[in-house]
């Protein structure tokens, strides 16, 4: 057992070794402080909302072509490389160690690959609240799945960083995968440039898929609960489970009415 645990351990290692930038100062310390501040970045985010759609009311919406191409572009450039290392890394994981090491035990998350992009990856939940300013600034309807989802997200994954939740690590891995194409597909569209006409219900049934894995893990952890060793706690799967609940809810709800309505009825936009 011991020689199969190590040669699993030796092959991790092997196929994904941490690049030189990956191994740059630990923001662990800093952010696990930043869950309080989570709150009030929220709270600030909201009365924006409001001050925001104030404010363009009465005014003609702007643009934004060039920012909203670049902006889009570089968050789909971060979302890929991401997805490249955290896929590779959660891959290996899974098939060397089991499922159960992904969605029960934390200690792959003080892996140098994982402290990295983990970092960066709440860190990116604050800068992602940047796509309402361009919806609000554009006159866009801002619906409330858009709103809801980003604040909510924010919070949850800081609580999540700080206590180390182990299907975390699932939770970044597939939100970092849906993003690259969201993303992409929301720089194409700003570029005006041709894109497959069924990408957008893609994106959004990529985004139903994720919510119903995410509760899938929530469950596991929690059936797995009793194992020695495993990190989780009922208020670990409280909130993942209303979360993912809400949020499956919303995305199908969005679904049914972008993209099942009849045609000639209003319909919801993407960004």
């Amino acid at each position: 057992m011991a020689t199969s645990m190590n040669f699993s351990h030796g092959l991790k290692a092997e196929l994904v070794q941490p690049y030189n930038f990956e191994m740059s100062q630990n923001l662990r310390p800093f952010l696990e402080e930043y869950w309080v501040s989570s709150f009030l970045i929220v709270v600030v985010y909201l009365l924006l909302i409001i001050v925001g759609q104030s404010y363009m009311r009465t005014r003609k919406g702007f643009s934004l072509q060039g920012p909203l191409v670049l902006w889009s572009f570089c968050l789909a450039m971060f979302s890929i490389l991401g997805t490249v290392r955290i896929w590779k890394y959660m891959g290996t994981l899974l098939f060397t160690r089991g499922l159960k090491q992904t969605v029960c035990f934390s200690a792959y998350t003080d892996d140098t690959i994982v402290k990295f992009w983990s970092c960066l990856f709440v860190l990116s939940k604050i800068v992602e609240l940047g796509d309402t300013a361009f919806i609000i600034l554009r006159k866009r309807p801002l619906i409330l799945v858009h709103w809801y989802h980003h604040s909510t997200v924010l919070l949850f994954t800081s609580f999540g960083f700080k206590n180390r939740v182990p299907s975390g690590g699932w939770f970044m891995t597939m939100n970092l995968g849906v993003h690259s194409i969201m993303y992409t597909y929301y720089t194409l569209k700003a570029a005006k440039v041709k894109h497959p006409s069924m990408l957008p219900m893609v994106i959004t049934s990529l985004q139903i898929l994720q919510m119903v894995m995410g509760t899938i893990f929530g469950i596991l952890n929690y059936i797995w609960r009793q194992e020695k060793g495993c990190h989780m706690t009922m208020e670990h799967f409280f909130w993942s489970f209303v979360l993912y609940g809400t949020y499956f809810i919303l995305f199908a709800h969005f679904f049914q009415q972008a993209y099942l309505r009849p045609k000639g009825k209003a319909r919801p936009k993407s960004q």
